[in-house]
């Protein structure tokens, strides 16, 4: 009896000992972690994602829906002078973009692609995306976003640009859409890129 708990005593040892270190992405994630949300995502190239694959480096985050002929557009075009704005001040790559859409329902891959083209932004820096399973209104809790359809189709909701770390968890926010707010770009600065 002795002899065999020794065995597997050294044998438990030998393969602890092998094992290589956790990486970042398999410790657990922190309770504020927005990446705490599942959702499984397929950017506009048609390529899934998990949210929780986004851990690593800082991710600016915001809601649209491609139809949206408002303030989507604009939300757009705030984060690209977001992003100007960072490189130009730290000399260094803004973090990348993640635009999830709260209306899968209509925008399908070719929807985000054809927005994507419009505003002149690349994968894999900017993805746009629709949720294709999870909770997309606890996401959108999560960033402080709130959207309502209205009965012609389209939605109701404010905007959220925001900041998350390299863990998931909201650093900064701004709800300026048009000219990018100064604080939020030293914010966004200080945080890095990729």
């Amino acid at each position: 009896m002795i002899r065999r708990l020794t065995l597997m005593l050294l044998l438990t040892i030998s393969v602890s000992a092998g094992a290589a270190p956790a990486a970042a992405s398999d410790k657990a994630l922190l309770p504020d972690s927005v990446y705490q949300t599942p959702l499984a995502l397929r950017d506009q190239a048609g390529h899934p994602f998990a949210l929780a694959s986004l851990r690593g480096h800082p991710v600016l985050v915001s809601m649209i829906y491609a139809s949206c002929q408002e303030v989507c557009p604009i939300t757009v075009e705030t984060v690209k002078g977001i992003r100007a704005a960072v490189s130009k001040r730290s000399g260094r790559d803004a973090p990348p973009v993640v635009l999830v859409s709260f209306d899968p329902a209509r925008d399908t891959v070719a929807a985000l692609a054809m927005m994507a083209s419009m505003h002149h932004v690349d994968a894999p820096t900017w993805r746009l995306a629709r949720p294709d399973q999870g909770d997309v209104r606890a996401f959108a809790a999560t960033l402080g976003v709130s959207y309502r359809k209205r009965p012609d189709g389209d939605f109701d909701h404010n905007v959220e640009i925001v900041l998350l770390d390299a863990e998931g968890r909201i650093v900064a926010k701004t709800s300026e859409v048009g000219t990018p707010e100064p604080a939020f770009i030293d914010q966004v600065s200080r945080a890095g890129g990729r």
